[in-house]
């Protein structure tokens, strides 16, 4: 169910859907604050979209009292990121209107290397090989989160 700080979940976005159960979603970390899922188009493997558990299109729309705590769970994703793929650091950005490709608000949370490509607001997309790599990524991410 959607967390007290936020709205219930909307009927045909595919966010709400991963949130509540009703769509598949490689899951990382699920609470009454955020849900937080593997890319399925990844800058790089191991991208995560980190969403408000509960319906907000655009960070305007993000309650004062609920920015911290969906943070916390960025900051918190960002970490395990690093430390679940072996990733020299990430990039976090969100995009508001344009160039959101669901409107739900998402945080991507991207592993970044020295010399890995990514230039600019070029975002390239790369592929899994299949569910067993995507899972393995996600579990490496899960795993890091508990610890």
């Amino acid at each position: 169910m959607a967390g007290d700080l936020f709205g219930g979940y909307a009927a045909g976005c595919l966010f709400c859907e991963i949130a509540a159960g009703d769509k598949p979603g490689y899951v990382v970390l699920s609470d009454d604050v955020a849900v937080a899922f593997l890319d399925t188009r990844p800058v790089f493997k191991g991208h995560v979209l980190v969403v408000p558990n509960g319906h907000v299109e655009t960070l305007a729309d993000l309650p004062v009292e609920a920015v911290g705590p969906l943070f916390r769970k960025v900051q918190a994703v960002a970490r395990a990121v690093e430390e679940g793929l072996a990733a020299a650091g990430t990039f976090v950005a969100m995009n508001n209107k344009i160039s959101q490709s669901v409107p739900h608000l998402h945080v991507h949370v991207v592993p970044r290397n020295r010399k890995d490509g990514l230039r600019g607001f070029f975002w390239p997309r790369v592929k899994y090989e299949g569910d067993a790599e995507i899972e393995d990524y996600a579990a490496r991410v899960r795993s890091a989160l508990r610890s």
